[in-house]
C-alpha cells in the first residue's frame, strides 16, 4: 500500500548524486525543515523520463523556487553512476538533486513500485510527484499505467 498525504517520508538512507561521489544521506535529514518537490521516474534514459519528465522539472526549477519550494529532487531505481551520467546527459547542474535508489528500497518503502519485468527492467518506481513539507507528504500525484499527466512539472506547479 502506498503512502498518502499526511504520511511521513520513510526513514532510510538516500544516495545523493554529487560530483565528487555518492553521498549517503538519511531521508529525515534530506527532507527536514524545507519544502521538497520529489518526482520519481521508472528509469533514467528511458523515453518519457528523458524527453519530458526530467526536462520539465529542470526548466521550471526557478518557478518552483518562486512558489516557496526549496529543493526539486528526482529519484529512480538506478545506481549512482547511471543517475550521474543521466544528469550530465540532461545538462543538470543544481536545478534538480538526483537521488539514486539502486536497490529500489525507497520506492518500496513509499509503496510505489511497479513490475517492469515485461520490458526487462525488473522492479522499478512508479511515476509520481510529491510535495513534501518538513518530511511529511503534503500532496502526492501518482500516474496511472503508461500515463504522464499528474506528475509533470507543469501540473505540480498548478497545485502549489
Amino acid at each position: 500500500m502506498s503512502l498518502n498525504s499526511g504520511d511521513t517520508i520513510p526513514d532510510l538512507t538516500l544516495t545523493v548524486v554529487e560530483e565528487d561521489g555518492p553521498k549517503a544521506t538519511p531521508s529525515k535529514d534530506f527532507f527536514a525543515d524545507k519544502t521538497v518537490v520529489l518526482f520519481a521516474v521508472p528509469g533514467a534514459f528511458t523515453p518519457t523520463c528523458s524527453a519530458r519528465h526530467l526536462p520539465g522539472f529542470k526548466d521550471h526549477a526557478g518557478d518552483f523556487k518562486a512558489k516557496g519550494v526549496d529543493t526539486v529532487a528526482c529519484t529512480s531505481v538506478n545506481d549512482y553512476f547511471v543517475m550521474k551520467a543521466w544528469a550530465k546527459d540532461q545538462g543538470i547542474a543544481d536545478e534538480v538533486v538526483m537521488l539514486a535508489d539502486g536497490n529500489g528500497a525507497f520506492a518500496e518503502a513509499m509503496g510505489l513500485t511497479l513490475d517492469g519485468s515485461g520490458f526487462g527492467m525488473g522492479k522499478r518506481s512508479q511515476r509520481y510527484a510529491a510535495v513534501i513539507k518538513n518530511g511529511k507528504i503534503d500532496q502526492l500525484f501518482v500516474e496511472g499505467p503508461g500515463e504522464f499527466k499528474v506528475s509533470s512539472a507543469e501540473y505540480v506547479l498548478e497545485q502549489l
